[in-house]
């Protein structure tokens, strides 16, 4: 189980681990727009529905040529030049000498 977010999804009730073992809920894997989501669920909210819900993906918006897109719509060169840049933040006093 890759998830590190041992919390149901639709209601935060901590789901109980005994090794591989789930004592209280199931373990869920969804595919949206061709990405694996994985996702426990308690044994309630599963019974009440099984489907992946509240969910919704983040979208990006970044300035390319001017223009403000979601990263999403970019072609894959520009996606991965997206992916390799880098942040940086200044301190105050390098900045207003």
């Amino acid at each position: 189980m890759e998830n590190t977010n041992n919390f149901c999804h639709d209601c935060n009730k901590k789901i109980e681990l005994d090794g591989q073992d789930i004592k209280n809920g199931v373990f869920l894997t969804y595919e949206v727009n061709g990405k694996k989501i994985n996702v426990f669920k308690c044994t309630e909210c599963y019974e009440k529905n099984k489907a992946l819900s509240n969910y919704q993906e983040c979208e990006v918006y970044s300035r390319v040529v001017g223009y403000i897109r979601p990263v999403g719509q970019w072609h894959k060169g520009k996606k991965q030049e997206f992916e390799e840049r880098k942040e940086f933040s200044m301190s105050k006093d390098s900045c207003c000498g």
